[in-house]
């Protein structure tokens, strides 16, 4: 038998996240889980023409430091995921791609995160612009997969996502 949500308590709405108590009752136990609600993410690994990928290099406040990690935002509510993969690429990285296939979906951290992360590869690759948001203070760089790949093992790239990413792009490009 499924687990039973009995109850909820609001503790606090957000712009991008929200956060609750769900009292949960399973097999005539009840608890308490501490749930943070997100609508999901698009993450998508820009590949150039010549191999090269796009990262975004920017200062994360919840890591204390700067990260190289590929394009990624939040979705809205309802949003599609390839739609939300396509804003960031222009958004972040400046390009419009030709092509947006998925590679896979995750979840970042199931016990108490809901967000699902939805990992797209974007090819056919044309210059349009950034389209920063204000607080979106970001420098482009670009790499080769086997850079990428050291820089992993390395320790150089601490990002889940980009690391998730360029693992499943480089099954196809390598």
């Amino acid at each position: 038998m499924e687990p039973e949500k009995i109850g909820q308590r609001d503790i606090y709405q957000g712009k991008i996240l929200n956060v609750r108590i769900d009292r949960v009752r399973e097999d005539g136990i009840e608890y308490d889980r501490e749930i943070v609600a997100h609508n999901g993410s698009a993450v998508v690994v820009p590949v150039f023409e010549d191999g090269t990928v796009a990262l975004v290099r920017q200062y994360r406040h919840a890591a204390g430091e700067y990260l190289l990690e590929i394009p990624a935002g939040s979705l809205e509510k309802g949003e599609d995921p390839k739609l939300g993969a396509a804003r960031e690429l222009e958004e972040e990285i400046g390009v419009v791609a030709d092509s947006i296939e998925k590679l896979a979906e995750f979840y970042v951290s199931p016990g108490f995160l809901s967000e699902l992360m939805h990992v797209f590869v974007a090819t056919g690759l044309t210059e349009v612009g950034q389209k920063l948001e204000y607080d979106e203070l970001l420098t482009v760089e670009r790499y080769s997969f086997d850079s990428l790949l050291k820089m992993i093992r390395n320790g150089e790239i601490r990002d889940a996502k980009t690391i998730c990413g360029v693992l499943f792009a480089s099954e196809r490009f390598r």
